[in-house]
């Protein structure tokens, strides 16, 4: 075996945003493209010249399509960096969070994980890769300007002239001087869910007759799911659903929401529900909760799991504080001002937790997206979700509607929705939000729709732990009417742009607590639409996804 030095110039467009390199599956597959990432990454956390002498790496990913090829590639180039070691799971497979378990239990010197989250996979769909640093966690923006700048400027990368190493057993093997160990991608996940939750206390809820269905939408979570839901915990077989990774999830859209997952929707809104069920995306760090006959907002899902937190065993000594992104509702808000604990409001991005996470100052976190975590990992986890709910219901022994409806009772309700336009022009969009920056001045006293702008702000942050400062995190409108309106452009998708508009409304009159969102919250949808021109400026008179 010999090292091979290929010559490469820089590839336009490998700039890593929070959630890593996202492009289409195409585009990864062309010649040097993924390459040359790789190495930027190793140059960038090595040293010139990408050292990773006596340095261990994890590495896996959610099975979509590319996956293994890819991993085959990255192996080859970890050893002719001199790494000493790669762990990689079994098949290819690792969730992100689980991935993040690995790296924290087994010491890693960091990872890569290979994933667009809940973007569509197959050969016409999408790819993602990130690096995630030894603290489990997302790397922050110097290690991915780091990163970037080596994409610019690269001229050769390393790899091992070798032969296809073995990942479908687990056990060890030699890559040149590289030992590379492949692992069951479950266990270390599944310890460290024992170690946090009561499996005995949910054992006994299923033995009662309590049903569940969990769809794994052919992605990543089914064989963590099949494990530990039907497995440890004694759900009945076929609780999981769509448990089967699959390259292409199956021809779906892996994304847990009411509009991707409308099969387990149908399900918990018709006469044969059952008591509670959920979802995860393709790489198993987001989630959806349900319960017969609710949807459980993420915004209200984080407020609830920190409300009732310390019925689940690793959390029973109280949490040191909650963390929710900028466009999630302030609920969670309401119930740490109420247990005591801090609350801190971040920009999109789990990386900006980690900071947060690993100076203690808080144990749970949120994103409005469908993403809830805790200092068990430095991600968020799907999966742990579910088991803290689940945790929960075992202790209450209440359906998971009258649990949300007592919350609102004692916090009162902050009516919620996301509407999302995807694949708009990405010049109108960015113009769109330019001229909202430009008259966020002039605001407020306006009324639009019935509702009077009290303030207007572009979003910044400077992180409490090392000065850091964010700057254009979205453009968020108060209402004095106790309603918010947020604008921002997402950078997840590979085509086009994404607007997302956040709306919320708070109300703690009991008689107001039932009611529909989607009507709650017209006047707020209203004049959202008025102040943005969102339909002129875009050519879309509705957005592809409430959620």
């Amino acid at each position: 075996m010999s090292v091979n030095v290929v010559a490469t110039t820089p590839v336009e467009g490998q700039k890593p945003g929070t959630s890593g390199l996202r492009k289409q599956t195409r585009v990864f597959m062309e010649p040097g493209y993924l390459e040359n990432f790789v190495q930027s990454i190793f140059d960038a956390v090595g040293g010139p010249g990408g050292d990773l002498t006596g340095k261990t790496l994890t590495l896996g990913g959610d099975g979509r399509y590319f996956n293994k090829r890819a991993i085959q590639t990255i192996v080859k180039m970890a050893a002719a960096n001199g790494a000493s070691r790669v762990l990689v799971g079994q098949n290819g497979i690792l969730s992100t969070p689980a991935a993040s378990a690995v790296i924290r239990a087994r010491r890693t010197d960091g990872g890569l994980i290979l994933s667009a989250s809940h973007n569509p996979g197959g050969a016409d769909g999408d790819f993602g890769l990130k690096y995630n640093i030894p603290a489990g966690g997302p790397a922050p923006e110097s290690v991915t300007e780091a990163i970037h700048k080596r994409t610019q400027e690269i001229t050769e990368y390393r790899v091992l002239e070798a032969g296809d190493v073995d990942i479908s057993t687990c056990g060890e093997s030699t890559l040149g001087g590289m030992t590379v160990e492949v692992i069951d991608p479950v266990a270390i996940y599944t310890e460290l869910m024992r170690e946090l939750f009561d499996f005995a206390a949910i054992r006994a809820l299923f033995a009662s007759g309590f049903t569940l269905r969990f769809d794994a939408m052919h992605a990543v979570t089914g064989p963590y799911a099949k494990a530990i839901l039907e497995g440890e915990l004694g759900a009945p077989e076929g609780s999981v659903m769509n448990a089967t990774p699959l390259p292409d999830f199956g021809g779906g859209h892996p994304d847990p929401n009411p509009v991707y997952a409308k099969e387990l929707m149908d399900l918990i809104m018709g006469p044969d529900a059952p008591d509670f069920a959920a979802a995860s995306d393709g790489d198993g760090d987001r989630n959806m909760i349900l319960g017969r006959g609710v949807y459980v907002t993420p915004s209200d899902s984080l407020a609830v799991l920190t409300a009732n937190a310390q019925l689940a065993p690793g959390y029973k000594g109280g949490l040191a504080g909650v963390a929710r992104s900028m466009p999630t509702s302030r609920a969670a808000d309401r119930v740490a001002e109420k247990l005591g604990i801090k609350a801190f409001e971040t920009p999109t991005g789990w990386k900006f937790f980690g900071t947060l996470l690993d100076a203690g100052l808080v144990t749970l976190c949120g994103e409005e997206s469908a993403g809830t975590g805790s200092n068990h990992v430095r991600e968020k986890d799907g999966l742990w979700a579910v088991l803290l709910w689940l945790n929960i219901l075992a202790e209450r022994r209440q359906p998971v509607a009258e649990i949300l409806e007592a919350h609102w009772r004692d916090y009162g309700r902050d009516y919620y929705t996301r509407h999302d336009y995807e694949g708009v022009d990405k010049a109108a969009a960015e113009a769109l939000m330019d001229d909202l920056r430009a008259g966020l001045g002039s605001l407020p006293g306006q009324s639009f729709a019935g509702l009077t702008v009290s303030a207007a702000d572009d979003f910044a942050y400077q992180d409490p732990v090392d000065g850091s400062t964010a700057r254009q995190q979205g453009i968020r409108i108060f209402f004095a009417e106790n309603a918010r309106a947020v604008f921002r452009l997402s950078g997840t998708g590979t085509v086009g742009a994404t607007l997302r508009v956040y709306l919320e409304r708070f109300v703690d009159d009991p008689a107001l607590l039932a009611g529909d969102p989607q009507e709650m919250l017209a006047e707020v949808i209203g004049a959202a639409g008025e102040i943005a021109q969102i339909g002129a400026r875009l050519g879309r008179d509705a957005p592809d996804v409430r959620t």
